[in-house]
Order: structure tokens, then C-alpha cells, then sequence
């Protein structure tokens, strides 16, 4: 199993999907965009595409032209059937590759709260728990693309997750987050922790380990079905 990681940032990594990788053998290669040397391959050459998060927004692109290339990329894996997840800056790249506006939600989201499965999802989608917590770190949120189906919401981001199609998931929050992605967040960003009614404290979002295993647990299904 070829799996190819889009990096934005160092310290957003994959998190707790390193383990199931790991468990399938899987032959996991990186583009850091990060670093000035960062190649794409073919899409075709992928099994997997898993485009994660970053600071950046995806209407950068006259400050980070890189981003062309990287919508590019996704959108001929998504046309050429590849299966392909993003989260948080993941997810709205493939909405913006694919068309869809990409824009400030109406309350930045940073902290532990719960989502809710959309109702109106059928038999043919990945099915999200009726209510799970997990992590949210965001201040933009996006349209749904064309054709996909909206899988969850949280109070505060009605985009919470969408599909498109068998082979295509987009998540606004972070079911792979780890301690140590959070502490390393929290490092990097603890000026963004502006009080408000979504936005929690250090303290809160340095939760208990126990608190990341739902989100691990759903993350681990997801990639299952996603290459099932």
C-alpha cells in the first residue's frame, strides 16, 4: 500500500493514523511543503492521499503559489479515483480544488467539543457515531463540493465532515490528534487561545490520553473503509 502525506507544517503530522499504517505494512512517503525541495508525485502511483493540516489558509496562494500545485494534485487523484482524506487544511483544500469557497467561519472552533452525525446520510456512507468529542483547531470553514454529502456538525462549524463519492473524506476537525501534536500546537500557537465561547484553555486542550481514544478509534475506521 502506497500512501502519500501532504505536510504544510512540521509539527502536524499523521498523528495517531501512524499506527495503522504501521500495522498494514503500508510504504508511507511525505511532501513537506515546508521545505524547498518538495516534489508531488503521480497521483496514480498512490493507494492513499492524506492532505493534513496547517496555519495556512488555502486562499494563500499568491504568498504560498504552492498551493496551486497542491489542488491541482488532489483534484486529478480525485478524477483519476484515488482515495484521498484531508484534515482541517486538508479538507478545505479538496473543497477549493474541487470548486467549493473556502471562507472565515463565523466563530473561530479550538478545543474539545462534540459532533453530531448528519441525519441525512445514506447506506452508501461512512457512518460517524451519533455524538463523539473530538478536537477542533480552526478559524475558516468551507462550502460542501459538488456531489458530496455532508457525514457531521458541531455547534459552532456546520462543515464538519463530507464525502464525495466511495473514495473521497473531508474532515474540518482532528480524530488523529495525539498529546504530543496538541502540546506541540500549543507551543506554536498559544496566541490564537483568545477567549471566546469555542475557544478553550491550555488546560482543556492538554486533555487526559483517555480523551484522544474515540477520535483514534474513529480515525482507524475511517481509513478502512476509505481503502476497503
Amino acid at each position: 500500500m502506497r500512501v502519500q502525506v501532504l505536510q504544510h507544517v512540521p509539527f502536524e503530522g499523521v498523528g495517531s493514523m501512524a499506527d495503522w499504517f504501521q500495522a498494514r505494512g503500508a510504504d508511507v512517503r511525505y511532501t513537506r511543503f515546508f521545505e524547498a525541495d518538495a516534489q508531488l508525485p503521480e497521483p496514480g502511483s498512490c493507494d492513499l492521499i492524506v492532505a493534513m493540516g496547517g496555519p495556512m489558509s488555502v486562499n494563500d496562494e499568491a504568498e504560498l503559489p504552492w498551493l496551486i500545485a497542491e489542488k491541482a494534485f488532489l483534484r486529478e487523484a480525485i478524477e483519476a479515483g484515488v482515495a484521498v482524506l484531508g484534515v482541517c487544511l486538508g479538507a478545505q483544500l479538496i473543497a477549493s480544488a474541487l470548486g467549493a469557497r473556502v471562507y472565515p467561519n463565523a466563530v473561530a472552533e479550538i478545543g474539545w467539543f462534540p459532533l453530531w452525525r448528519a441525519e441525512s446520510v445514506g447506506d452508501d456512507c461512512f457512518v460517524f457515531p451519533d455524538r463523539v468529542e473530538l478536537l477542533h483547531w480552526h478559524g475558516e470553514t468551507f462550502e460542501l463540493p459538488a456531489g458530496a454529502t455532508l457525514l457531521a456538525s458541531s455547534e459552532a462549524c456546520r462543515h464538519q465532515a463530507f464525502q464525495l463519492g466511495r473514495r473521497v473524506i473531508g474532515l474540518q476537525c482532528h480524530p488523529e490528534m495525539t498529546p504530543q501534536i496538541v502540546a506541540d500546537l500549543l507551543a506554536e500557537f498559544a496566541d490564537e487561545l483568545r477567549p471566546g465561547q469555542w475557544v478553550q484553555t491550555p488546560e482543556r486542550l492538554a486533555a487526559e490520553p483517555r480523551t484522544y481514544v474515540p477520535g483514534n478509534v474513529l480515525m482507524a475506521r475511517l481509513l478502512d473503509y476509505l481503502l476497503g
